[in-house]
């Protein structure tokens, strides 16, 4: 089941050392690339029909290719500010295989015609942090990098910017703010970064496993990565399993696996013998599905069914000694803490959120309670500028479809106790 493309260098070379990534067939794709036409790079990677690997799934060929029609100077950033809860596959590609991601960007850039980029990191990733700068130094010193890149006429600088362990930093005009060095909260869209992004100028903005997967279509060929995964997304996916499994960790695997064989087959099952309750997807911000739903595939067509996505790729499993109340309280909690403040759906109704599941929590909520919350997050929902606003409300729509009965007997249970304190 398992598929190794992205993470066929883990624990084979030094990061620290370029010379392992070159005895590896590294930068050769890179070689072959700025032999071509940008045109005949980017024809590739329509064929591959790869989608970003951030959480949006947008066609990544179709990104690239608006970018490229603009006539301005153009940035290239990596979005590697993983501060989801739940995901950790880019430290995974920083930490293991930094200079995939580096030419992974070289690529893009040569094809957009961009002739500076960035790497923004999670401010909490000190090794990846120094992995990456060695990197791209050592990239620099052997011609990968820097003016006339390998003796053509392209040429292209990247540099790290460290987050500052905002959430909402990695939402992509937060970010754009963050690197312009202002405080990190998005901007009314439109215009999109693609248009009006760093300084202004157009900006390809993508996820580190997006980077990644660049030179793998290249090496195979489009026409043959898109034979990987599922009728719906080609390529493989990183998945981060955390929870109550027996063997958490990193997994790759083709879309169109299924939940459940990633939980029991990589991951061994429930821990401690104990039953599987309840999952949650692609992080703090993905659907909360119950036990009977783990058949579904890895796949962003079929999440339709949850108003959502599978996002960066997590899955986190819980077993039977958890609360599903518990557990939302501390995602909304979370999402009230990171929300940047500057709509007013997100500032205000993270709060009245928490306030409302309190009520559950507490054993003291009310058939109103549980309107008004559904009121709430719709609101919440369909109103706020970003994408945090908009997902973070995941878990909670998700729960009032599948998990309703619980709802239900949190009401009647509160019913009960305020009887019995009268």
């Amino acid at each position: 089941m398992e598929q190794i493309l992205l993470s066929k260098r883990f624990n084979k070379i030094d990061p620290y050392s370029i010379k392992d990534y070159l005895k590896s067939n590294g930068y050769q794709i890179l070689r072959e690339a700025l032999k071509m036409k940008p045109k005949e790079i980017l024809d590739e990677i329509k064929l591959s029909k790869i989608v970003g690997r951030g959480g949006a799934g947008f066609p990544t060929a179709i990104k690239m290719a608006g970018i490229k029609n603009e006539t301005d100077k153009k940035y290239i950033v990596c979005n590697a500010d993983e501060g989801e809860p739940g995901n950790f596959k880019d430290r995974h590609l920083m930490e293991k295989d930094p200079h995939s991601i580096i030419e992974g960007m070289i690529i893009s850039a040569y094809t957009i015609g961009a002739y500076h980029g960035y790497i923004y990191i999670r401010g909490e990733y000190d090794t990846a942090i120094d992995i990456m700068k060695n990197a791209i130094e050592e990239a620099r010193n052997n011609n990968f990098l820097g003016k006339n890149i390998l003796q053509s006429e392209f040429s292209f600088n990247i540099e790290v910017r460290r987050g500052a362990g905002a959430y909402i930093c990695g939402e992509e005009f937060a970010l754009i703010e963050s690197i312009e060095g202002k405080p990190g909260r998005t901007r009314v869209k439109p215009p999109y970064p693609s248009q009006a992004g760093i300084f202004n100028y157009p900006t390809l903005i993508n996820n580190v496993e997006t980077f990644c997967n660049l030179p793998i279509i290249l090496d195979m060929g489009g026409k043959a990565y898109a034979e990987l995964g599922s009728d719906y997304i080609s390529g493989t996916k990183l998945i981060s399993l955390s929870g109550n499994v027996k063997k958490p960790g990193l997994y790759e695997v083709p879309y169109g696996t299924t939940i459940k064989q990633v939980i029991e087959e990589l991951g061994g099952g429930v821990d401690q013998g104990r039953n599987l309750k309840m999952i949650q997807l692609g992080g703090a911000c993905g659907p909360i599905i119950p036990r009977n739903l783990i058949d579904m595939d890895i796949d962003n067509e079929r999440f339709e069914i949850f108003d959502s996505k599978m996002g960066a790729g997590a899955i986190i499993v819980m077993d039977d000694r958890f609360d599903l109340f518990d557990i939302i309280h501390r995602n909304m909690k979370f999402f009230e803490h990171e929300s940047c403040g500057k709509c007013m759906p997100c500032r205000e109704g993270h709060r009245q959120v928490v306030t409302l599941i309190e009520k559950f929590v507490h054993y003291n909520a009310t058939e109103d309670d549980l309107h008004s919350l559904k009121s709430l997050v719709d609101v919440i929902h369909e109103t706020t500028l970003c994408g945090l606003g908009q997902t973070s409300i995941a878990s909670i729509l998700s729960t009032m479809t599948f998990f309703n009965e619980d709802y239900q007997r949190r009401i009647e249970d509160s019913k009960r106790k305020s009887e019995t304190l009268w």
